[in-house]
């Protein structure tokens, strides 16, 4: 199991992708041969898998610290098939998955901040 947060936006990326795929060979399945149940389950698994990846992405650009429009091409990113490993790839090549050592407080830690001053 994956021990950081580029560790589990890797493997989260990679499930949307593979259950794209799966969705994508199901509704071959459907329109080509006329067998609607393999839409219904993986239409399941991907709307599954897809709303997992969304919320790693809101989950780990805070830590990752992404800047807002990394984070919006992450979101962008889980709409066409297999674009969430592009995205994946194209983020680790550019250093966006390692974790930075600073002092910084981290978005997440702003909001939480924010919300005790208001109580």
């Amino acid at each position: 199991m994956p021990r950081t947060h580029a560790g589990w936006f890797r493997l989260v990326a990679i499930a949307e992708a593979f259950s794209w795929v799966g969705l994508l060979v199901a509704m071959a399945f459907k329109y080509g041969l006329g067998m609607p149940l393999g839409v219904t389950v993986m239409g399941w698994v991907h709307g599954l898998i897809f709303t997992a990846y969304v919320v790693t992405c809101l989950i780990v650009f805070s830590p990752l610290r992404w800047k807002f429009r990394v984070l919006v091409l992450a979101l962008v990113s889980s709409v066409p098939p297999l674009a969430s490993v592009w995205f994946e790839r194209w983020a680790n090549r550019r250093g966006l998955l390692t974790e930075p050592d600073s002092d910084e407080p981290t978005f997440w830690g702003r909001v939480r901040y924010a919300l005790r001053e208001l109580n």
